[in-house]
């Protein structure tokens, strides 16, 4: 019988265990779906299998234009080695289209191309609703220094780059997504790297013809099948069989 592995931190959407080799990770995705922190929950077959998946597609596109991350290798359909970081306690979110909060707080319509892209932060704190912070409450806090902000807009750009183009490139509209950055070591140096995921979990897709929201406004809205969406996402990419209309496991081995 196999020991029983250690679990290291459990949250909304993964599990981490600790890893099989020194310094990593096992990253296990839960089908759990919530929003509005946590305030709606529901499972939703083969969701971790797809965001296992579409992570590693992400993770790796990455890693091949020379932007770090803590990814290392799929193990099987739910689970993912991964360096193990120190996370900073933000999540930096990158718009494109205003959406979401950003309508409410600035009056915009939803789908305004904004002037540019946008970098901002959020404290990573469901208790307190993982409120807005401004760069100064960044710095004041030691949450991470000026510099450390200069590398993370660097590389929230890198990656929004990279993105965007992927999805245009097979008929979506990135619109917003947000990233977790961690700290490594290499010897005495320092560097940040891309943590956590990215998946439609994290991001707001919408279909570039029709608007169709292909992300976990889905399940917010309540406007379908959340599977099916993520199927969709991992179809155009070519991760499944183009004829796949909904989730059979053994096409994502």
């Amino acid at each position: 019988m196999a020991p029983r592995r250690k679990k290291i931190y459990e949250g909304k959407a993964k599990i981490l265990y600790e890893g099989t080799e020194p310094g990593t990770l096992v990253q296990y995705f839960k089908d759990d779906a919530t929003a509005f922190n946590a305030q709606k929950k529901a499972v939703i077959e083969g969701k971790g299998v797809l965001n296992n998946r579409l992570s590693e597609f992400f993770m790796q596109g990455l890693t091949n234009i020379g932007v770090p991350n803590h990814f290392i290798r799929r193990i099987n359909m739910r689970e993912q080695l991964i360096r193990q970081v120190e996370i900073i306690p933000l999540e930096v979110i990158v718009r494109n289209f205003a959406a979401g909060s950003l309508t409410k707080r600035l009056g915009l319509e939803e789908g305004t191309l904004l002037p540019r892209p946008i970098v901002e932060y959020s404290f990573k704190n469901d208790e307190l609703g993982d409120p807005m912070v401004s760069e100064e409450y960044i710095i004041a806090f030691g949450w991470a220094s000026q510099q450390d902000l200069d590398d993370i807009v660097s590389l929230a750009l890198r990656v929004n780059d990279f993105l965007s183009g992927v999805f245009f490139g097979v008929g979506i509209k990135l619109v917003d997504f947000k990233i977790e950055i961690g700290r490594v070591w290499d010897n005495d140096f320092m560097r940040l790297i891309v943590a956590d995921e990215i998946s439609p979990d994290s991001c707001r897709l919408w279909d570039l013809k029709t608007g169709q929201k292909l992300d976990k406004d889905v399940f917010r809205r309540d406007l379908g099948n959340l599977t099916d969406a993520y199927t969709e996402v991992a179809r155009r990419l070519g991760l499944m069989p183009a004829n796949t209309t909904s989730l059979k496991p053994t096409a994502i081995n």
